[in-house]
């Protein structure tokens, strides 16, 4: 049996969902193999913007359109640790490729680039990721913890984080208020 590859996709968390971290979240997969996943919450704004986390690590910012963009979290794990979702313009030291038009960065370099002027056009900040061991995210699955959508950059980039869980179920057709709790399994 082919191996899952959920990179570049979207995960819905059902209204089950009863992890407070993951409940009502939209989670942006970007690496997805045999030893596991690691994605990023990108509709949990947190109380601090770009403009203030890059006088906190003391990087200038120069291009005001980015200094009131939220900061995210991105998941419960190393919460004190950025990563930069982004198109692929540049090369920066600590990047994971997702595919031919995203990566994900954690090297300070991105955001002196983006400071400057230089850095990529499109970019999410979170705080911390979320990960998952092997087979624990095809359990979940199995379990109808999960529904998943091949991802938009429209909807990562474009649309306010209060609007990203609607607009991924509408990718599926399905408005999230008529999910059911209750799994079904045939």
């Amino acid at each position: 049996m082919p191996q899952l590859d959920l990179s570049h996709h979207f995960l819905i968390a059902m209204p089950a969902m009863v992890d407070s971290v993951f409940a009502k979240s939209l989670t942006y997969i970007c690496e997805h193999n045999e030893q596991g996943a690691l994605g990023i919450i990108v509709n949990r704004p947190i109380n601090l913007t770009l403009g203030e986390l890059f006088a906190q690590i003391k990087v200038p910012l120069d291009q005001d359109e980015y200094k009131s963009l939220p900061v995210h979290f991105g998941g419960p794990v190393q919460t004190e640790r950025g990563f930069v979702l982004h198109n692929t313009q540049g090369d920066w030291q600590s990047t994971l490729r997702i595919n031919d038009r995203l990566a994900l960065t954690t090297s300070k370099d991105i955001l002196e680039a983006v400071g400057g002027g230089t850095g990529p056009h499109h970019l999410l900040v979170t705080l911390g990721y979320a990960g998952w061991a092997q087979g624990q995210l095809e359990h979940e699955l199995a379990q109808n913890a999960w529904l998943s959508v091949t991802a938009s950059e429209h909807i990562l980039f474009d649309l306010p984080a209060e609007e990203r869980l609607s607009a991924a179920m509408a990718l599926l057709g399905v408005d999230y208020a008529s999910l059911s709790e209750e799994a079904g399994h045939a």
